[in-house]
């Protein structure tokens, strides 16, 4: 791997060049478009889809022809993942800490949503790049102007990136869920209920929790947002 090139590729719009192809006929092919085809194919059919071959049919041109602007296939995906990591615009609701996580949330939920794929790499993959790091420098920068302690810092950014990636990861599962594969689940339930009547006496504080949502199809969402201001009000304030 060229470390070198790889950097100055994910910094591009700030402040670094992209190396110049070494081969390759010019002018060649431009790097946001080789990511826009790569994050389409991952959008519309996942990680597995994206291979430097599918990416570089879409181009029109060969596998071979997109080394020299991406390197390997790993930093094209590393590419890719922070391209569409891109911080939507939003005004910071300035009211509770609370409503300020919540916006910073529904942002970054709303990024997953866009491209599922983002959460089928794990956190060692992660980029390293410019648009990455806004997320948690915006986060840090709510958690600063709240004067949330420096020590419960680090476990509240756990918190939140690991609970919007995950309730994200369902939401998406759920909007891909066939009525047939629902169907199936709601005869498991009932086969269940069928052959393990004191399935509620087992399972009490489990059958006992009230459903957040009418549609089981929004309680990721819903989960997402109490659990945030469940943290929010949790967060300890520094001292004067």
């Amino acid at each position: 791997m060229n470390a070198d090139a790889h950097v100055r590729r994910l910094w591009r719009k700030r402040g670094t060049t992209v190396p110049a192809p070494r081969r390759g006929p010019r002018p060649g092919l431009d790097l946001d478009d080789i990511l826009a085809a790569g994050i389409a194919l991952a959008d519309a059919d996942g990680l597995a889809a994206v291979t430097t071959r599918a990416v570089a049919a879409v181009l029109g041109k060969t596998a071979m022809a997109l080394y020299p602007y991406v390197g390997t296939k790993d930093n094209l995906l590393a590419l890719m993942r922070d391209q569409a990591s891109t911080m939507p615009a939003w005004e910071d609701p300035g009211t509770t800490l609370a409503d300020a996580l919540t916006a910073w949330a529904d942002a970054l939920y709303g990024v997953y949503l866009a491209h599922p794929w983002l959460t089928e790499r794990s956190w060692s993959q992660a980029s390293q790049g410019p648009n990455e790091q806004d997320w948690l420098e915006r986060l840090l920068a709510i958690l600063d102007e709240w004067h949330i302690a420096l020590s419960a810092r680090p476990p509240a950014v756990t918190m939140l990136f690991a609970t919007v990636r995950a309730t994200a990861e369902t939401d998406a599962a759920y909007r891909r869920m066939s009525d047939g594969r629902a169907d199936e689940w709601l005869q498991i339930a009932q086969a269940t209920q069928a052959h393990i009547p004191d399935f509620a006496a087992r399972y009490p504080l489990t059958t006992g929790l009230p459903p957040r949502t009418p549609d089981w199809r929004d309680a990721p969402r819903a989960g997402l947002a109490a659990a945030v201001r469940l943290l929010a009000e949790a967060l300890p304030v520094s001292g004067p």
